[in-house]
């Protein structure tokens, strides 16, 4: 990947992180990662239209590997925006109806792309040449109507489709969370933790689910018996904080380009200092 696209990529993988964490109401947060996004896909598109690829190869990475990864991320949050728009007021029993029927269209779309979805997931590349070089238009190849109104110097018959895959896995584990949390919602139920002096979290979230899910890891938590849920919800009583999707939110952490521990980095080193100054 070019150092401008990288640096492009990450820049926007940085602000969508903020977004999912910091703001909690969905809609709110998906008019911003949405505009976001499709200004990120507009630099894209000026930096690639203003070069040409050394390669046939060069071409299909970037078409196949590279843009899928930025639209995508439009894809997404277009989509949870919808939903969480036409989302019905009522109790849990409806809401759940509504997440589960959304489930249901996503595993329609797999099963009416089935056979490039196994191409794809399988890392098969026999017709990267048809499915990822611009201008290679074949009929024969279940071509979907977007591309047609698509600007055809910046797209391919099947990148807008692979981005379709990767928006609907993270769709998936949306939906999944979503359905998890309203299953786990006992709103009347108090924690039996009450220390004396509460402790407020005044870091950011996603550095909290970092920690998390290192500690889970590790399995330092009743010999590693704990469920993270659990482990979750104690979090958040003891530190007086909200963690949302947390499991998305550590598919955002797992997703990052640079240092995916960047929390932990973090803590290392200040004690790393903290023990120097002490020696002094």
């Amino acid at each position: 990947m070019q150092p401008p696209i990288n640096k492009l990529l990450i820049d926007l993988q940085e602000q969508l992180n903020f977004i999912n964490i910091e703001i909690d109401d969905p809609i709110v947060a998906c008019e911003q990662a949405i505009e976001i996004t499709l200004k990120s896909l507009e630099q894209l598109k000026k930096f690639v239209l203003k070069r040409k690829f050394k390669s046939t190869n060069e071409e299909i990475n970037f078409f196949k590997e590279i843009k899928p990864q930025f639209s995508s991320k439009f894809i997404y949050y277009n989509k949870i925006y919808k939903m969480e728009t036409k989302r019905p007021y009522g109790g849990q029993r409806v809401v759940k109806k509504f997440y589960r029927n959304e489930l249901r269209k996503l595993k329609l779309f797999f099963d009416s792309e089935l056979e490039f979805y196994r191409y794809f997931r399988t890392g098969s590349n026999y017709l990267d040449h048809k499915y990822f070089v611009r201008g290679k238009l074949d009929v024969k190849l279940s071509l979907n109507s977007f591309y047609f109104e698509s600007d055809k110097n910046f797209a391919t018959t099947h990148s807008y489709k692979v981005a379709k895959i990767i928006a609907h896995d993270l769709l998936q584990v949306y939906l999944e969370d979503k359905l998890l949390l309203l299953e786990n919602k006992q709103p009347n139920q108090k924690s039996q933790v009450n220390p004396k002096i509460k402790q407020n979290w005044t870091g950011s979230k996603v550095a909290l689910i970092e920690l998390l899910y290192a500690l889970h890891s590790e399995g330092v938590f009743n010999n590693g018996a704990s469920d993270l849920k659990d482990i979750a919800a104690y979090f958040e009583d003891t530190f007086n904080i909200n963690l949302g999707q947390y499991h998305r939110a550590f598919l955002e952490i797992r997703m990052r380009k640079g240092d995916r521990t960047k929390f932990m980095t973090s803590l290392k080193e200040s004690l790393k200092k903290r023990m120097d100054n002490s020696d002094e």
